[in-house]
């Protein structure tokens, strides 16, 4: 843990804890009535300190101050709300809105497809939104609309995944986890659940985006350092999707027979995995399983043994994104990164905190 220095005290400031309240609603993108109950859940923790020294203004960005109850404000969703953790991130950002009285909020979904994502948020910047909060499929190709943006000073927060850009000039501030340490505690919890040996196969998420990126490189480093006696015999893509977490595993079961482990970098693609593995034959805890997010689907799974951990990585964005919007636009500076604190779930915890998941 860093200690904090006089950097750390400022960014102290945008320290809180926040429940978020009842599901809201939006003018362009339908209700997923499962993401309502999930706004009720575990809430946000900020770390301290979180980014940089608190240094981005309203007048150093060059942004116009407005009403956020009269003001018009986009959020952009970035794939299809087959996935929990989407679900309950939209309806976080709804909710909160709705408990705010922002009356203007307008949100759209990309359906997984980037070029629909940026087409979205052009359509949000023309249909006079003042500021843009965003949930970015990947991490590059942006460059249309910042330049959009930029022209009409419209201040942006991303939130899940960066975007590679300049904060303070294209973008306010990213909020979101520390995809490395998730990536080096879902190694720790490999590392125990296999007992510092044994070979590990890793699914991995959309190419394209930091949190893959980060994630991978997290549990590899981890595993190198912490247990050499491990090795990483097999890594694929399965996109973040459990249909396609379901199908490499199927296919990995067969070409590798003699694996231990597997890192799945979310929960959807871990659930992919145990189907396979239950249609195989295997028995639960045969091949042991640690995978990120943290559904109340993957948590559940820890009690009976076919998932060993799930790393936490909290999807209620709500309260945090429009508190930091409401400080910016109010003349407080802002860090380039507010990190959020994650938790974890084992068998030391799991069936009790099951109810917390999302």
């Amino acid at each position: 843990m860093t200690v904090p220095s006089r950097r750390g005290v400022r960014a102290a400031a945008l320290v809180a804890v926040l429940t978020v309240a009842a599901a809201g609603c939006a003018k362009s993108e339908d209700d997923k009535q499962p993401g309502a109950q999930d706004t009720q859940g575990q809430q946000q923790v900020v770390q301290t300190p979180s980014g940089s020294a608190p240094s981005c203004t309203i007048s150093k960005f060059g942004a116009t101050k407005f009403d956020l109850k009269s003001g018009t404000v986009g959020f952009s969703q970035s794939e299809k709300e087959a996935n929990p953790f989407r679900i309950a991130e939209t309806a976080s950002i709804k909710a909160e809105a709705k408990k705010l009285g922002i009356g203007g909020l307008k949100a759209t979904n990309g359906q997984s497809q980037f070029n629909k994502q940026i087409s979205d948020v052009q359509q949000l910047i023309a249909q006079g939104a003042q500021a843009l909060i965003i949930a970015p499929l990947n991490s590059d190709g942006w460059e249309p609309v910042l330049q959009q943006a930029s022209a009409k000073h419209i201040p942006i927060i991303t939130v899940d995944r960066q975007i590679n850009a300049t904060a303070c000039k294209d973008y306010v501030t990213f909020i979101g986890s520390n995809f490395y340490e998730q990536g080096k505690r879902a190694a720790d919890q490999m590392a125990k659940a296999l007992g510092g040996k044994g070979k590990v196969a890793i699914l991995l998420g959309a190419s394209g985006n930091n949190v893959t990126t980060d994630r991978t490189n997290g549990f590899k480093d981890e595993i190198k350092q912490k247990a050499p006696g491990i090795q990483i015999t097999f890594q694929q893509t399965a996109e973040f999707t459990r249909e396609k977490g379901q199908q490499v595993t199927e296919q990995l079961i067969q070409s590798n027979p003699d694996v231990n482990g597997l890192y799945a970098e979310n929960d959807e693609m871990g659930l992919g995995a145990v189907t396979a593995l239950k249609g195989a034959g295997k028995k639960a805890g045969q091949i042991k399983i640690v995978t990120v997010d943290g559904t109340r689907q993957a948590v559940s799974q820890i009690p009976s043994g076919w998932i060993s951990a799930v790393i936490e990585s909290n999807p209620r964005f709500g309260p945090l994104a429009f508190q930091t919007l409401t400080r910016f636009l109010g003349g407080e500076a802002i860090p380039d990164k507010v990190i959020i604190s994650d938790r974890e779930y084992d068998a030391s915890n799991a069936e009790q905190s099951v109810s917390s998941a999302f």
